[in-house]
Order: structure tokens, then sequence, then C-alpha cells
């Protein structure tokens, strides 16, 4: 099962103050014991929203609207996710609470999301690699029995 572990925006984290030496060392620490441990999928850190964009669609139709951040931190904005391939929920619920929160006046927040399992879509990058080398390997030997080798 994969989930999302969503770290929420701070005022300090939307003013792009960076986080302190041992905090960074302890973030790497946890993204290698996940690794070690098979279930790290992806860990990215997004810019404050001064730098997005969010696009509003109006309800009976029309043009959509553009708005240029920032945007209010309670509005529950993102500053960056990990994503993990798990067993259960408590697993994954084990995980977010290891890891490291960044020392400072205010709150930090993570929310442990479930993500929708998509049937129509390979979920494992490295499964895609092994069937396209898989693909080339049976093409090979589809030359090889046709002729195309000879002795």
């Amino acid at each position: 099962m994969r989930f999302m572990l969503i770290i929420k925006t701070t005022a300090y984290s939307e003013a792009g103050v960076k986080h302190s030496q041992a905090y960074d060392e302890a973030r790497i620490a946890y993204m290698k014991s996940l690794a070690r441990a098979g279930v790290l999928l992806a860990d990215e850190e997004l810019q404050p929203s001064g730098t997005g964009l969010r696009i509003g669609y109006p309800v009976h139709g029309g043009e959509p609207e553009v708005t240029a951040g920032p945007f209010p931190v309670d509005q529950g904005l993102i500053a960056g996710y990990t994503l993990i391939d798990v067993c259960s929920e408590e697993e994954a619920i084990d995980w977010a609470r290891r890891m490291p929160v960044p020392y400072g006046p205010v709150a930090f927040e993570i929310e442990v999301r479930k993500l929708e399992e998509n049937r129509h879509t390979p979920r494992n990058p490295r499964i895609l690699a092994m069937e396209d080398d898989l693909e080339d390997q049976r093409s090979m030997l589809k030359k090889y029995n046709k002729g195309a080798y000879t002795r």
C-alpha cells in the first residue's frame, strides 16, 4: 500500500527559512532508513507558495482564473511529501512518527494519506524497466529464431 506523508507548511517554510543543520542531518538519516527498509518511493520539498499559481474553475463554466501566490498558511498548504510503500496503515503511521521534526516555536504537522491504487497504471518504475528489458530480450530471441543470427 502506498502512503503519502504530507508535510504541512509553516510560517517559516513559507518565508523560505532554512532548517538547522541538525534537522537536515536527521532528515537525511531518516530518508536513508526508509531506503534501507525498501519502502521509500519519493521525497520532495516544495518551494514556498509565493512561487506557485492556482487555477480556479467557476462553478457554472466560464474561463478558469489564474491566481498567483503567496497563499495563506492556514489553508493547509503543503511544504513537501514523502511517498512510501508499506504493508499497512499502522506501518505508515510508524514511519511518519519517526520523521524528524524541526525545532522551533511553530507547530509541525504531517498528514498521512493512502493513495488510491490505480489498476490501469503500473505503479512501480522498476517493474516497468524490467518489462522493457524482457521485451528487448524477446525481440533478440525472435531475430535469432528467424535466422538473423548465423554461425
